[in-house]
Parts: structure tokens; sequence; C-alpha cells
């Protein structure tokens, strides 16, 4: 049996949801292989994934979203680096109650990028999602050597609002190695930088930002794009309207603009680094799973891709999870036989979050009783 299961947000990590369900399945089934293989969608989780998964964890201080530094890691093994923008400029690195949606920035993440180039990284996969920030990668990219300046020719200050002061763009002193590096930005998210379906407007709320600040967000991002229109040509235009530019407050706009990156959705390329083909010719079961099983879940989250490769692969799916809001038929168009739920055993939410390991553990031993016995 195979567990690839993503974490439980705000109970249990991905490697820990693999850990409880294979004691579960080990009470049902003491001598039955499992094999997990935690994953990650590129949000929040994908650095631990990696390291679960056999790559080494390297940490550095950098610039977080306040400006502040942090402590941050990212994955290495063979070449390949899996960066974690959410692990510089992540929601999660915020004080509690505390939003910047006008001021914060992504400098950490291109500074996390940059580790990865020094520690000889030729392939970079870079997942986007849990950001705090909403400035169009303009901070990323300023610390891997461009230059935004204002009208009297000073830098413009941290941050998507500050972006409609900008009067010229020059990428011309990015780092060079990046010609180098194949860079793949690994996101579930594919709206792109501005409109009704922009970062601003389906994101900012969540990262603090009132119905002004969205309207404010958004005209700095057109005016960030118009002005690399400007410096680099109409591609600059075109991209702001690319699959994944929106991704994590428009930091996948400037990774296409200006890092040169393909877009992939988030699971796919981490299955790919992952080994999960391998993995699945040795399994009979895979057992998948996330907090919430939702309609979210079917656009591009880790269950939805991992029962699409082990559907075309021919191997079963069911899966496991705190909540299940699909109807039976929803999840078998995913290619899910069945889900487990916490609330199944437990029906006070609260609890579920609270007990989520040993609650899973016994779900996943009535798992293992209906497939094992």
């Amino acid at each position: 049996m195979l567990i690839a299961a993503d974490k439980f947000k705000g109970s249990l990590t991905a490697v820990q949801v693999a850990e409880r369900v294979t004691a579960g399945l080990h009470r049902a089934a003491p001598d039955v292989t499992v094999e997990a293989l935690p994953v990650a969608d590129g949000g929040d989780g994908t650095v631990a994934a990696a390291v679960a998964g056999g790559f080494e964890r390297r940490e550095v201080t950098v610039t977080g979203p306040l400006g502040d530094e942090v402590t941050a890691a990212y994955a290495l093994k063979d070449g390949t680096a899996v960066v974690e923008m959410a692990e510089a400029s992540g929601l999660q690195l915020l004080p509690e109650g505390v939003f910047a949606p006008l001021t914060s920035t992504t400098y950490g993440s291109g500074e996390l990028i940059r580790a990865a180039l020094d520690a000889g990284a030729r392939t970079l996969v870079f997942g986007v999602g849990g950001s705090a920030t909403t400035d169009g990668g303009a901070g990323m990219l300023a610390a891997l050597g461009a230059r935004f300046l204002d009208a009297d020719g000073e830098p413009v200050a941290p941050g998507g609002g500050p972006l409609k002061q900008l009067a010229t763009a020059d990428l011309s002193g990015l780092d060079p190695r990046l010609k180098d590096v194949e860079i793949v930005l690994a996101s579930d998210v594919d709206n792109p930088l501005t409109g009704p379906k922009g970062a601003p407007a389906v994101y900012g709320p969540q990262k603090g930002a009132s119905p002004e600040d969205v309207d404010e967000l958004d005209a700095a991002l057109a005016h960030f794009a118009a002005v690399l229109e400007k410096s680099i040509g109409p591609k600059a235009a075109e991209y702001a309207q690319s699959p994944g530019a929106g991704a994590a407050g428009g930091i996948g706009y400037g990774a296409l603009v200006g890092l040169g990156a393909s877009f992939r959705p988030g699971i796919e390329v981490m299955l790919d680094v992952l080994g999960f083909a391998p993995a699945l010719e040795r399994a009979t079961l895979v057992i998948t799973g996330e907090g919430s099983l939702d309609e979210q879940t079917l656009h591009g989250k880790a269950p939805a891709g991992v029962a699409s490769a082990a559907r075309a692969a021919g191997v079963e799916v069911v899966a496991v999870c705190g909540r299940l809001a699909l109807p039976p038929e929803a999840l078998g168009r995913a290619g899910i036989r069945r889900a487990y739920a916490l609330t199944d055993i437990e029906p006070d939410v609260a609890r579920c979050i609270a007990e989520a390991g040993p609650i899973l553990e016994a779900l996943a031993e009535n798992l293992g009783r209906d497939y094992l016995a």
C-alpha cells in the first residue's frame, strides 16, 4: 500500500499523516507492506515533503515579509533544489493578527533562490503558495539583481502598494546564473496577475487587504506590468495574463517574466520530483488525502493529482480527510473510490483538529479492515 497524502492544514503535516495512517493500517494488518510518500502541491509543506522523499534540508537566513530576518529552508538533491516561497514570504511568518497587504515583500524568496544557486542547483522547483505578499514578485527580482526606481531615480519601497510609484524597471542586473538553470513554477493556482480573477481580487482579502487595498494593489500590479513592458517588450503584458501569473500574490508573474520559469501544476511537478511513478508500480492500493476534500480539491490539489496519476496506472485510490464535502459521484470522477473522514468517527470538528492524530489512526485501522481483511 502506498500512502501519498498532503498535510491536514492546522493539525498534521504530510509526514505525520503518513505516520498515523501507517500505524492504523498495521493495527488492522500487522504484516502489510506500507510505503509512505508524503506529497505537496507547491504550497506550504513542499520542502518538508521533499526532505521526507530523500532531499537534504538546508537553512539560510533571509528577509521575512515584514523586512525582519527569518530562517528559511530549501531542499537539495542531485542538483535539483526545491524552494518554497512560503518559507521566506509566507503568512505563517506574520505575528498573529498582523497583516501588511500593501508593504509585505518577497525579497526573502529571492534570497532563498540565490542560496540554491550558490549551492549549485541546476534545476529549481519553485513552489508558490501560502504567501503574505502581493508584490508581483518585485521583491524577489530585486534580491536577484533587478532595479525598480521611482521618478527621482530612487528604489521604490518594498511591497505591492509602492509599485504605483515605479517609473523604470531594469532587469539587466539579474543574476546571470539564472540563464543556466531550469526553473519550474509549481503552483495549484492558474489565476492571471490582475483583474477580477487576479491575485489582489481573489487572494488579497485573506492577506488582510480591504476592498480599497485590493483596488490599490490591482492598479499597482497593472502599472508594474506596464512599466516592465516598456523595459522588456510585449511579453511582459502577455505574461501578466498567463496561467500562474497571479500565484502567491503575483510572484508567479515575477518568476515567469524575470526568471524565465515555466509553469506546471504543483502536484504534477512534486510527484515527478518525489519519484511517485516507480512507487506506484509497487502499489496495489494508494491512500491519498488532505484536511478537507471539497470542490477546491478537484482543481489542482494534491489528492486529485495523485488520483489522476494512479488511475492512469490502473491502481485503486481511497482517501482520508478531516472533512468530506464531496458527493460519491464527484469522488468517482476524480478517481477516488471512497473517502474516510475524521468526522465519521468524531462529529465535533474542534476535537477532530485538536486530536487529529489518534482519530486518523483509528480511521486508518477501519480502512485497513475494509481493504485488508
